[in-house]
């Protein structure tokens, strides 16, 4: 399964919406994250230039994305930001291959 990061901002309303009937979001995400067919890992409240950081795995990116798209149309939240993460062991594999393939690359002006 791949891991993907979401980071975001909750719009004024769902600010609000919070401060009047405060709740543990965990379980909403997490239902739109298996929805579309991933694991919730990890949701976070932030501080900074994020108001949430979740982690998730999903078989493809485009299930995780789906999730993504509901939630925004949702209107609770704004400024998503996806990342797709890998393990160091995982990217050691992609490191791999590059060097495979990096003599069938030719450079700009070379």
């Amino acid at each position: 399964m791949a891991t993907f990061i979401l980071t975001g901002r909750q719009t004024l309303d769902a600010v609000r919406g919070l401060m009047s009937k405060p709740e543990d979001r965990t379980a909403a995400v997490a239902t739109i994250v298996e929805a579309a067919g991933g694991k919730l890992l990890h949701y976070y409240i932030t501080t900074g230039d994020s108001d949430f950081m979740l982690v998730a795995e999903a078989d493809a990116a485009e299930d995780f994305l789906a999730g993504v798209m509901v939630a925004g149309a949702s209107g609770s939240v704004t400024n998503l930001k996806t990342v797709r993460a890998w393990s160091s062991g995982e990217f050691a594999k992609v490191a791999e291959k590059a060097g495979a393939i990096a003599g069938s690359y030719r450079a700009p002006g070379s």
